[in-house]
């Protein structure tokens, strides 16, 4: 056992507009690690900063342990372990560490899976309790039917982000033909249906003792602790686990091709071509993957990127594109991807990447480009360990991974101290002259765009069939149970509530109307700020929507004196993140700095908001560009659903519409346009501005005292609009996505503005409904049909009334009993909520409160919910007496007041053919059929 720091002074140059900087950033975070006899290693870092605990926990085991014929195992387990273990039944894992005020989850990949969990601090012993149950004492559950059940989850997770989407085979196909048969990497994470079809029970379970012992993990409990009562409750709880397996770390396959592969793939969902181009390249430990990291970046990353600028800038075949160097455990891919326009010919595009190849090799790049990469890199890195949950699975990564917990210290500074010999070196190795994979990606019927020489890839697509109910299966295994030296079925008791410390926060009052509000949060040298302006999509042209969408895009294209390169090169070099976006009811700035930079990019901020360059060709780009993302948008089942509910929402005010708005009103909007909306609305009574960070308030007041004395206040007239008045009947409304592998649902009605006095009361009400993972309609959807990979509801709102939603993407076949279902329970929900749920309620909305303040992010957004709404700076205290105060007869009054399913929009968007008529069942008569934009057809 040792005690440690990670200590490193990072040393890089920064160039910032001629100048230089010589930037040392130390940082320090203190852990010890030791090892259990069964070899499960334990790292303990303490952090008092808030009252939560986050516990990680990382095996080392992901689809790369797999074998042909038998994958998906990995990802299978990792739904398996939420599911029940011999002590904590059946759906209770969510449940229990939600009770307890906390949040939690998990992932696989190729290399690996983590389980994770963030709680109040009186709760650790709760959560080491459930995660050594799943660890030691699982195999007694994992039986026929829950096998099944998880079976369907997985292909509906699979539907969701593979099936039913763009380009979502993409990735299947390029690993196809890049890897041989027998690589760990021929095979996606999620694995193939036939194989997990096929593998019996005992093959499963097999799996399982082989990868999950203790001495295949590295648990990670960082956060309000005491070193010396937890290593006794870790001691307790995991001592007694046997150890696995002794298996040993993948070691490195790389590949080599021996010749160029072009394949390619007609999509039904695509609107537009895509190109992909992937160039094996290392494993993550081998001394390329730093430069690898750089030079993906350099290539396509950025208007001064060679691929940006010929392909994007010159011959205008794509209105943008990325590259980048994945580095896993075993191999590594050079990826180039290009999305080019509904025309475009992607012969042309492979073309030009090798003549942005050719540029990058003449006319090369310089160390400020390097240094910014590396700027921006440094700030990425500590947004990544702004929590405690984001410092537990650095620690715990690094540790199975590279070793050390130290590695985390050593591989940032890999990257840090690249040169320019070592980018062209790893250059020359692993992209000049190699083969690579290459797959067209076209739209159904565009054949004619596919790159010269690629051959058909075949794809088996899941044919829509009649849904069969299957009776589950027993197996053929005696399930026997798992002894234990105490009694597991014992469940802890929790401490305490943590008391609430609210946060500290500040507001000045500037001239001229505007607010600045503040927090110190000073354990990381970050600073995180945004401005907003009220206005957004209100403010537009209801003729021209999209105008204040194509504002902030422009907006970041130059200013006065920079053009797009310089100003893209300023922020860069000073490694900050500067955003400006568009809502519906205002425009925003978000901005990350390192605490040293901070003035500097103030400035760069100001300069932004005050000097725009309004430049004629980035214009028609960003036109461009917002009008190829409406029409892939339009392809996307989810997409579409979203748009037209909303329509069906707001029928004719301007909330209806996306901000981006239309093909059609997007093409009729001229540069002139963007500048007189920005002369009459950029008005500093609109403005409202949020700091926190490492920052005292009297520095940031001044910081932006020449900011607001630049901000002129305006006449800005806001146009009033007549919401509508809903529809008392319920109708049902399709629209038909060919084919669709799932059907999107979207069910509800006008609701509640944020303002309103029920709304936070609602939500709530909503918890028990459909609010978190333990609602009714996902435990019936997902955990009890298996028809889902997900299934919420909820209210949303604004100034003005939101809406009340329930939402779900279903397997085809069950979308007729799915809507019914969740007609069934809204109406079972008017029945009195037990004291229990309530309960249970009320425990997840007053103890998560520990955990709400933690980051910046989330610090940020409460000052900015605060200063939206001018709510006391302890509203949250307000908001704990309403849930107290919470009855049975209460909740019950507002579920027959809120939730009228007899009332609601039906909205179901998949194969007409196959599921339109089967909704003739709910009672509301003949569904009325849209197309894509909501309007309705004959």
């Amino acid at each position: 056992m040792h005690t440690k720091s990670i200590f490193n002074r990072i040393l890089s140059t920064v160039f910032v507009f001629g100048c230089v900087l010589n930037a040392a950033t130390p940082f320090t975070i203190d852990y010890e690690k030791y090892t259990l006899d069964n070899g499960l290693t334990v790292i303990l870092h303490e952090d008092k900063s808030d009252p939560i605990v986050g516990v990680a926990i990382q095996y080392h085991v992901g689809s790369n342990r797999e074998t042909p014929g038998r994958t998906g195992f990995a990802h299978l387990f990792e739904h398996m372990l939420f599911q029940e273990s011999q002590h904590v039944g059946q759906d209770q894992f969510f449940k229990k560490i939600q009770n307890v005020g906390g949040t939690l989850n998990g992932g696989t990949n190729k290399d690996g899976t983590v389980y994770y969990e963030i709680v109040p601090k009186n709760a650790l012993e709760t959560v080491l309790w459930m995660e050594s149950d799943r660890m030691g004492w699982l195999l007694s559950t994992v039986t026929q039917p829950a096998f099944e059940n998880q079976q369907e989850v997985v292909q509906n997770e699979k539907r969701q982000r593979v099936d039913n989407r763009p380009y979502g085979h993409n990735n299947y196909v390029i690993i196809k033909n890049l890897y041989p048969e027998d690589h760990p990497y021929n095979w996606t994470t999620i694995g193939e249906l036939e194989d997990l079809q096929n593998a019996t029970l005992q093959d499963v379970r097999d799996f399982y003792e082989k990868w999950y012992g203790p001495n295949n993990a590295t648990m990670v409990i960082a956060g309000d602790i005491n070193k010396r009562e937890v290593k006794k409750l870790v001691d307790k709880y995991f001592g007694e686990i046997k150890s696995g397996p002794e298996n040993g770390d993948p070691e490195p396959i790389p590949i080599q091709l021996t010749e160029t592969k072009k394949v390619y793939h007609e999509d039904i969902f695509a609107k537009s071509p895509r190109l992909t181009i992937a160039l094996p390249t290392v494993d993550h430990k081998h001394n390329d993957a730093a430069a690898l990291e750089l030079l993906g970046q350099l290539l396509g990353d950025g208007k001064k990127a060679p691929l940006y600028n010929v392909i994007v800038e010159e011959k205008k075949l794509a209105p943008n594109l990325y590259s980048y160097s994945y580095t896993q455990e075993i191999a590594g891919i050079l990826y180039i991807v290009v999305n080019g326009f509904p025309t475009t010919n992607l012969t042309e595009v492979e073309s030009a990447v090798h003549e942005a190849f050719n540029r990058f090799e003449s006319d090369g790049f310089t160390n400020e480009d390097l240094a910014r990469l590396k700027a921006k890199y440094e700030t990425g890195f500590y947004r990544g360990i702004s929590s405690v949950l984001g410092k537990g699975f650095q620690l715990a990564y690094y540790n199975e991974y590279y070793g050390s917990p130290d590695a985390m210290s050593s591989e940032l500074q890999k990257v840090l101290d690249v040169n320019m010999d070592d980018v062209n070196r790893v250059y020359e190795r692993y992209v000049k002259g190699q083969q690579y994979v290459m797959t067209s990606f076209v739209p159904k019927g565009s054949v004619n765009l596919v790159a010269d020489g690629s051959i058909l890839f075949p794809i088996k697509e899941e044919a829509i069939v009649e849904n069969v109910a299957k009776e589950a299966g027993t197996g053929d295994m005696e399930v026997s149970k798992i002894p234990s030296t105490f009694d597991r079925s014992i469940e802890p008791v929790t401490g305490p509530q943590p008391r609430l410390n609210l946060p500290t926060i500040w507001r000045h009052n500037y001239k001229k109307g505007i607010s600045l509000y503040g927090s110190k949060h000073s354990e990381l040298p970050l600073i995180n700020f945004g401005i907003q302006i009220d206005g957004g999509m209100l403010l537009d042209d209801p003729n021209k929507i999209g105008v204040a969408n194509l504002i902030t895009d422009m907006m970041m294209e130059g200013t006065a004196t920079k053009t797009p390169v310089e100003l893209e090169e300023a922020i860069d070099a000073l490694g900050s993140s500067i955003y400006m976006y568009t809502g519906k009811q205002s425009i925003g700035v978000e901005v990350t700095t390192l605490k040293r930079n901070f003035i500097p990019t103030l400035a760069l901020v100001e300069e932004i908001l005050f000097e725009p360059r309004w430049d004629e060709t980035e214009f028609d780009r960003i036109k461009r560009e917002t009008v190829e993302s409406i029409k892939r948008r339009s392809a996307v089942p989810s997409s579409i659903a979203s748009n037209v509910y909303n329509k069906l929402i707001y029928g004719d005010h301007i909330l209806a519409n996306s901000t981006s708005g239309t093909v059609e009103t997007v093409e009729s909007i001229e540069l002139d346009d963007l500048k007189n909306y920005y002369t009459a609305n950029f008005s500093a009574d609109l403005v409202s501005m949020s700091i926190v960070g490492d920052l005292n308030r009297n520095v940031a007041v001044r910081a932006f005292e020449d900011l607001v004395d630049r901000w002129e206040i305006k006449d800005v007239n806001f146009t009033e609009y007549e919401m509508p008045v809903p529809d008392k009947n319920a109708k049902v409304y399709f629209v038909d996505v060919p084919n669709a592998k799932q059907s999107e649902i979207r069910i509800g009605y006008l609701g509640l503005a944020r303002t309103d006095p029920d709304y936070y009361p609602a939500t709530i009400m909503n918890m028990k409904l459909g609010g978190n993972f333990s609602g009714d309609v996902n435990l019936v959807l997902r955990e009890e049909k298996g028809f889902t990979y997900g299934a919420r509801t909820g209210f949303s709102g604004s100034k003005f009334p939101g809406k009340f939603t329930a939402s779900s993407a279903v397997r085809s076949n069950t979308t007729e009993e799915s809507v019914n279902i969740f007609k069934e329970l809204m109406s079972a929900y008017h029945e009195p909520i037990s004291e229990e749920d309530l309960g249970f309620t009320k425990n997840v909305m007053l103890k998560s409160n520990a955990r709400k303040f933690e980051t910046l992010g989330a610090l940020r957004g409460m000052i900015d919910k605060i200063a939206t709404y001018d709510l006391p700076f302890d509203y949250i205290k307000d908001q704990e007496e309403i849930v107290r105060n919470m009855s049975v007869e209460s909740h019950n009054a507002l579920v027959k007041k809120l939730i009228r399913p007899d009332e609601m929009i039906y909205l179901v968007v998949g194969d007409v053919a196959t599921q339109l008529a089967g909704l003739k069942s709910l009672g509301f008569g003949d569904p009325v059929l849209l197309d894509a934009d909501g309007n309705p057809l004959e």
